[in-house]
């Protein structure tokens, strides 16, 4: 994994062409609880700063048109990056077009960018527990169409900080037996829940191999990355593919 100055750059052998990229913390205008370079408007933060942050981050990476961003809603939902202009319900884009931005955010679920061996399609996902459980990868993964993909798992919380109830594991378990191996239990009747793995585990499910990333624990690493359940009211990452 590479760092360079406020953003991380997926370390995967991605074609060339398709540029990505986890924008951090750091380098923005926004001021505490949200320092400093959140760009999410529904989170509390002042509005005027938000669209500063979201201009510098157009501008440090270099970004050929305006992030196509969406209203999370935890959701399976997955659109077509292109051409549209009102914000979207969703919780994952692709794009076969040169110059579509598809971008998530997330602080503490999972980005999950997805691209494919050829790099003619790339896909970004944010992946709660929820997205996951309902199917959020495997529908991006459908409506990108039969292929050979890429994927890299961006920041999100670490496997010894995501702490869930036996009901989260317990409907993840009656989906697949597989995803037990991303529980462990807790003496309080509580299950440390590996947010990767279950990732991991659902892209094997569906023939993808060539997985990079998931390395990264964003509850932990307070200077780089915003943390929902370590601050509550916070901002968040962007996480960002396009094909130049």
């Amino acid at each position: 994994m590479s760092k360079s100055k406020h953003w991380l750059t997926p370390d995967w052998s991605a074609p060339e062409g398709v540029r990505a990229a986890t924008a951090l913390r750091t380098g923005g205008v926004s001021l505490p609880p949200y320092d400093s370079l959140n760009p999410a408007l529904h989170v509390g933060d002042d509005i005027g700063r938000v669209k500063q942050n979201r201009q510098i981050i157009k501008n440090m990476l270099e970004l050929p048109a305006e992030p196509v961003w969406m209203e999370q809603i935890h959701s399976n939902r997955v659109i077509q990056a292109d051409n549209f202009t009102a914000l979207e319900q969703a919780d994952a884009s692709y794009t076969r077009e040169r110059g579509v931005v598809c971008t998530i955010m997330t602080a503490d679920c999972l980005p999950v960018l997805v691209c494919s061996v050829g790099g003619d399609c790339v896909g970004a996902i944010h992946a709660g527990w929820r997205g996951l459980l309902n199917g959020i990868i495997s529908n991006t993964l459908a409506a990108m169409g039969a292929g050979d993909y890429l994927v890299w798992l961006g920041p999100a919380i670490g496997a010894d900080c995501f702490e869930v109830g036996a009901e989260v594991r317990e409907a993840f378990v009656q989906k697949a037996g597989a995803f037990d191996d991303a529980f462990t239990q807790q003496n309080n009747g509580k299950w440390l829940a590996d947010i990767y793995q279950l990732a991991r585990i659902e892209l094997a499910s569906l023939g993808v191999n060539k997985v990079f990333g998931g390395d990264f624990c964003t509850m932990t690493e307070a200077q780089r990355f915003y943390s929902y359940r370590r601050d509550q009211q916070t901002g968040r990452m962007a996480t960002l593919i396009w094909r130049e």
